[in-house]
């Protein structure tokens, strides 16, 4: 019986120092941000200051910057966002529009408080949701794994390797119907098989951004596909596919040319496949960034309410 490959010590301390900076803790103060008497954000003082100027939609006090109680349903809220989304993103405090919204809750799971341009998500630091799957092939002791580049028009980290597949949740979908869609539009993987997707748990990141505060779960899949199957970017966002061996997947994650999601995922990937071993120097500090909150920044980050 082959043995489980298991990851060089050696490059996992490489790839806990590239983690150090690339998934470093906010270091900044934060505002809440309340909607409905929820802190549904976190923000800036810049940033809290450049929303106050929207007085009849904004309430600034020493505590927090609130929405306006009279917008009371998450129609007027949404509807009200709009033209602050607009106004920022023409002062170039946002990246690329993308006319589609986020589901703003005061928790995981409750009915959502308003809609947001998915633009202006980091903006404000509200939670997140996004799919990701490893794709991978072969068997799970030797297996190799797919890892696409992403468009160098991208509006984020463009240009840089990514999972195969991975996409945000938007407003009224969930983790399962974001994963086939984007399976398919990312590598041309049909329904049929990216159905076949293995849910593993998830994994949360909280950092500052030079757009705002990324607070995001990613919904974690492994995608086991066929040896010979052939990959087919659709929507021009993934500009080609390679397929890595273990240990070049190392040398990507220890590198700055992939992303922050991705490189988090893969590493859950590692841990929960048994490829890290637990008596690794490094396995304590890569363990405990999967698992770092990302409902809030830390704590002595936080203005008190």
């Amino acid at each position: 019986m082959q043995r489980k490959w298991i990851a060089p010590a050696e490059a996992l301390a490489r790839i806990v120092a590239r983690f150090d900076r690339a998934l470093a803790a906010p270091t900044a103060a934060y505002e809440p941000f309340v909607a409905a008497g929820h802190v549904v954000g976190w923000l800036t003082p810049e940033r809290a200051q450049r929303l106050a100027r929207w007085p009849q939609l904004f309430r600034p006090s020493d505590r927090a910057l609130e929405l306006a109680p009279s917008l009371d349903t998450p129609e007027a809220r949404a509807n009200a966002l709009v033209p602050v989304a607009r106004t920022l993103a023409a002062e170039g405090a946002l990246t690329a529009w993308r006319d589609e919204r986020y589901a703003v809750a005061a928790s995981p799971g409750e009915k959502p408080l308003f809609e947001l341009e998915r633009a202006a998500a980091r903006y404000f630091g509200i939670h997140t949701f996004a799919a990701h799957a490893n794709g991978l092939t072969a068997d799970e002791d030797r297996w190799r794994m797919w890892v696409a580049r992403r468009s160098p028009v991208k509006a984020i980290d463009p240009g840089l390797l990514d999972n195969l597949v991975g996409g945000g949740i938007a407003a009224g979908s969930d983790a399962a119907v974001t994963l086939v869609k984007e399976a398919w539009e990312e590598a041309g993987i049909t329904e049929t098989l990216s159905r076949r997707a293995q849910a593993a748990g998830s994994v949360d990141i909280c950092r500052a951004t030079s757009d705002g505060l990324q607070r995001e779960t990613i919904y974690v899949y492994d995608l086991w596909l066929p040896a010979d199957f052939a990959l087919a970017n659709q929507d021009g966002e993934a500009v080609e596919h390679r397929l890595y061996a273990p240990e070049d997947v190392l040398e990507v994650l220890a590198s700055d040319d992939i992303t922050a999601d991705a490189s988090l995922v893969i590493v859950d990937f590692l841990i929960r496949r048994g490829h890290i071993a637990p008596a690794d120097p490094s396995f304590a500090a890569l363990d405990a960034l999967r698992r770092r909150s990302a409902l809030n920044p830390p704590r002595e980050q936080l203005k008190p309410l």
